[in-house]
């Protein structure tokens, strides 16, 4: 698959200033996406937001059928929360442990998701179980056969923030789903670079955000919950959107996926996400991963040819996503100097992945991250300035 690449720069102001290669922390957005933005923005200073989100609201349904599209679900099982992290948190805390009950997760997952996993088995007295790895970096699907059943949940990140591999989530999925236990998806690196159809993984939950590969607006993510699942989840807390006050008593909640949602939301924010995601749409997740990919490997292959660099990716299947380090070099230092040269790239610290970076003997990683509007010339400049 094709993608023309000379076109998407043109869509793409930001590819006139820097070689922007920290599309993981956030891509450059496309002009299409910051006019949706900044027109709503006007319209709520010309007319009032209240007014200005009734007058807009086919482009504010337009994200949840937008997202339904992306993932292959129904816009009733979508919900637009302010970013990936707390669409995960709001899907994790509604969920019921117990003392003993077993929550498994991968060596590689996200320190935030980690975190939260922490704190509610110290509430609860439920056990994190973190599975094995198999030789390629990923999350073992022999050792997970052999856990998933009677487990409370599998939680899972696609693509680790600070690693190129790409997690089994479909053979994952198959396996909770023959268990019947709920399986939490995090697709914040995945979303926008990666085809994704809940169907196909087979997750109950998923949840992802709008600023890196789907090139949407920060402060934008994106909840989803299945149908089988819903109802049996109640949110951390409820407000008079995710719920109706029925009774000077009693209130109900309603029976769709925002129920995760609250009242007040960044209207332009969320147009703006809808926006970004028909993009992607419009060039194909196949053919955007096709180019991705072949993008990544190909700048893994060139920095692996420099002498004192060494690239520390893991995984069969692999994105954009390359980390690497340089000898004698902290990764906030080559950062820094990349930055000076008008290259953008970000650094993985230990913090964020502590199971797996300390478990390889790793220290913080520099992240270099493509899109298909990035060039081959552009790697080259990346790789010139490391040679220097």
């Amino acid at each position: 698959m094709t993608l023309d690449v000379e076109r998407a720069r043109r869509e793409t102001p930001g590819c006139a200033h820097v070689v922007h290669l920290n599309n993981a922390g956030a891509a450059l957005p496309p002009a299409a996406v910051t006019d949706a933005v900044v027109d709503h923005l006007r319209l709520e200073a010309r007319i009032g937001g209240y007014e200005a989100a009734a007058a807009a609201s086919p482009a504010v349904e337009n994200a949840y059928t937008a997202i339904a599209r992306l993932l292959g679900c129904g816009p009733h099982e979508v919900a637009v929360i302010e970013n990936a992290t707390r669409a995960w948190d709001m899907a994790f805390y509604a969920l019921r442990f117990r003392p003993g009950d077993r929550i498994l997760t991968a060596r590689n997952e996200y320190a935030s998701n980690v975190i939260a996993l922490l704190q509610v088995a110290a509430r609860t007295g439920a056990r994190i179980e973190v599975l094995d790895t198999d030789e390629h970096g990923q999350p073992s699907l022999v050792d997970l056969s052999r856990r998933v059943e009677g487990a409370a949940l599998v939680a899972i990140t696609h693509v680790p923030t600070h690693s190129g591999v790409v997690n089994p989530v479909a053979e994952i999925g198959a396996l909770t789903r023959a268990a019947g236990v709920p399986y939490l998806l995090d697709a914040c690196q995945s979303a926008g670079q990666l085809p994704l159809d809940v169907g196909e993984i087979g997750c109950d939950m998923l949840a992802a955000t709008g600023r890196k590969f789907l090139r949407g607006p920060r402060g934008t993510g994106f909840l989803y919950v299945s149908e089988r699942l819903v109802e049996r989840l109640e949110p951390p807390f409820l407000d008079l959107h995710a719920a109706t006050w029925t009774a000077p008593d009693e209130y109900v909640i309603r029976p769709d996926a925002r129920r995760f949602e609250t009242w007040e939301t960044n209207y332009a924010g969320k147009i703006g996400l809808g926006v970004a995601v028909d993009y992607a749409l419009g060039w194909g997740l196949p053919a955007i991963e096709s180019r991705v990919t072949a993008l990544a490997a190909l700048l893994r292959e060139r920095l692996a040819a420099l002498p004192g660099v060494t690239v520390r990716d893991e995984g069969v299947r692999r994105c954009g996503i390359v980390t690497f380090t340089v000898d004698g070099e902290p990764a906030e230092r080559v950062r820094d100097r990349l930055a000076a040269a008008r290259i953008n790239t970000s650094v993985s610290p230990i913090t964020y992945a502590r199971y797996d970076l300390a478990a390889r003997g790793l220290p913080d990683l520099v992240r270099a991250s493509v899109h298909y509007y990035n060039t081959e010339d552009e790697l080259d400049q990346l790789c010139t300035q490391l040679r220097q």
